[in-house]
């Protein structure tokens, strides 16, 4: 059997989003029968390594430079290494090619000087960046290679079944994602404008959730308020969440939030008013079906964005770390998602993040229309395309 190994780590400052896209591939190569080993260090975070020991996934300690790298692929027998970090030796990827090891460095924006066989960097508008490319390797660049797991891909909505509110096939298998809308040829798609704000949606008077189930995910019925879904990262190490909470409590509009964050009591201090139901969750295996379930998703730039892409959620984004701003930048200039701003600015320009959530609290067209656009431009494929680029030098 073929052998691939991951080098990527995870923690408190560093979050989850270099896991999570690695997860999306090691599981494109397990379904090929490959098998995949996890090189790295998970940072004490327990919800981090149970989804590797969910997907059966064997973690080994994380080699720091060149030569333990080299030593640790050649007693794997590895066959490739994927390489997903900004704070590994970047000497690391060089070495292992040299060593006869494929390489694949996944990469935003900044290759960081790696000498790799295969350059991924996923983002959008990454097509149009010329990148570093040395002699006998390649570039796969754009969302064309989106990296997104199982637990996403299953969720692309269909049409609505009967007794099923959130929409999602019974039998989880993947609907056809139909024809792509035409894009321009600078990438963008034909239609950006924002639309008017429609009527606002009467919200129920209590806005209690009395056995706190997340509710379904259709369209928002007469009398209720919008589902909203807060969460920024595996770790929310910026503390967004209370922040952003914060703004969707000054809208003064009803809705029913439910906010990730690890930290148990970093929304007890605010005070919703009436007809606004808050709920703090830790991180869970279940935020794809939370993304399918709301109308309006409130999150960081990073590759979550991808999912929500793919599942036409209307988003609205922060940035929090300066790698962010370049995908919060591209993604609003295509109409793809609403912008709040950086972290901090959003409550100290007072007004313009809230009149932001403030619209798309009320107006249900506002939010279709901005969901509506994803899923032309990411169709859950990327990662078989990664894995066949991969993979086509050393398959028997």
């Amino acid at each position: 059997m073929r052998r691939v190994g991951i080098r990527c780590d995870a923690g408190v400052g560093r979050g989850v989003g270099h896991l999570m896209r690695c997860l999306a591939l090691a599981e494109e190569l397990r379904e090929r029968r490959l098998e995949v080993v996890v090189l790295g260090d998970m940072g004490g975070l327990e919800w981090a390594a149970e989804q590797l020991a969910r997907r059966g996934l064997r973690l080994l300690p994380g080699p720091g430079d060149a030569a333990a790298m080299v030593r640790a692929a050649r007693h794997l027998a590895l066959d490739a290494v994927v390489v997903d970090s900004y704070d590994l030796d970047p000497r690391c990827s060089g070495a292992l090619r040299r060593a006869g090891v494929r390489v694949l460095a996944v990469v935003d924006d900044d290759d960081r000087g790696q000498d790799a066989d295969i350059y991924l960097d996923q983002n959008l508008g990454a097509e149009r960046q010329a990148g570093r490319v040395p002699a006998g390797s390649v570039r796969l660049a754009g969302v064309r290679y989106a990296l997104l797991r199982d637990d996403v891909r299953r969720l692309r909505r269909g049409p609505m079944e009967a007794g099923r509110p959130d929409g999602v096939p019974a039998d989880h298998r993947q609907p056809n994602p139909g024809a792509a809308e035409p894009q321009r040829s600078d990438g963008a798609l034909p239609d950006h404008r924002q639309p008017n704000p429609g009527p606002m949606e009467p919200g129920r008077p209590d806005g209690v959730l009395p056995d706190h189930r997340q509710p379904g995910g259709g369209p928002v019925e007469p009398g209720r308020p919008p589902r909203v879904l807060c969460f920024f990262g595996g770790t929310d190490a910026a503390g967004a969440a209370p922040v952003v909470v914060g703004e969707l409590i000054a809208t003064g509009l009803p809705f029913l939030t439910t906010a990730v964050t690890p930290r148990e009591r970093a929304l007890d201090h605010l005070r919703p008013a009436g007809g606004q139901t808050i709920r703090r969750i830790p991180p869970t295996d279940d935020l794809p079906r939370l993304i399918a379930a709301a109308d309006l998703v409130v999150t960081a730039a990073g590759s979550s964005m991808w999912d929500l892409l793919y599942l036409g959620k209307a988003a609205a984004l922060v940035w929090v770390a300066a790698n962010q701003r370049p995908g919060y930048e591209e993604v609003l200039s295509r109409g793809l998602a609403a912008g709040l701003g950086h972290l901090d600015a959003v409550v100290r320009t007072g007004g313009s993040a809230r009149a932001c959530l403030r619209e798309l609290l009320t107006s249900a067209r506002a939010r279709e229309e901005l969901g509506a656009r994803g899923p032309a431009l990411v169709d859950g494929e990327g990662r078989a395309r990664v894995a066949d680029a991969l993979l086509s030098p050393i398959s028997p």
